[in-house]
This record gives structure tokens, sequence and C-alpha cells, in this order.
């Protein structure tokens, strides 16, 4: 197992093989990932405590919803999909199991200044 800190809480990677990817997010209350895509990244999430904002697709575009996933929800999120996590005021913890590509990240907008120039 793996602890990563993260601007918005902190990640345990708890199983890395060439095969699949197997981490336990924790999203600080009122944090958020990047709005981001992955290139080959296909990934299904499991929450387990509190509430998940799901954020799918671009503010700006007629595509865009979010989803509210309380704890038992699953949500499969294919390579593509522009997507962002948030926590409301009671943080979050999901498990999320993925495709092996673990830098496959493509940021789009981001509140910690980590979106390439």
């Amino acid at each position: 197992m793996s602890i990563v800190q993260k601007p918005w809480g902190y990640e345990n990677r708890w199983a890395i093989t060439d095969k699949y990817l197997g981490k336990v997010l924790h999203i600080d209350p009122g944090h958020k990932l990047s709005r981001q895509y992955h290139e080959q990244k296909d990934e299904t999430i499991f929450v387990l405590e509190g509430t998940l904002v799901l954020e799918l697709g671009r503010p700006d575009t007629d595509d865009y919803s979010k989803v509210i996933l309380k704890p038992g929800t699953t949500w499969h999120i294919k390579p593509g999909t522009v997507h962002r996590f948030a926590a409301p005021a009671e943080g979050c913890k999901l498990i999320e199991v993925s495709s092996p590509e673990i830098n496959d990240v493509v940021r789009l907008e981001d509140d910690y200044d980590r979106v390439a120039k």
C-alpha cells in the first residue's frame, strides 16, 4: 500500500499491477479534484462514505451535468469522459478501480494550479 498526499486529501493505492489499479480516495470536505479526462484509463468508482458530487462534461456545454452519489453507489467512467469529483461539507471516501495507466490525466481545470499552460 502507498499513501499519496494530494491537495484535496489523499489516496491509498492498495493494488498496483500491470493489469489494474485499486485506490481509496479520501476527499476533504469542500474540496474538488481536477476537471479531467483520461485518454486510455477506464475506471469505476464505489462510494464508501459521505456524498460525492460527480460533475460530467464541461460547464459551458450542453452535455454538462451533476450526479449525486451516496454510499453504495457506483459509476463507470470511460476513457475520454470529462469528469470531476467534488465533496461537499462532510467530505467523501470512495474506491476507484481502473486500468493501470496511473499518469493518464489531462487536466482542464484545477483549484490547485496543476493545469499545464
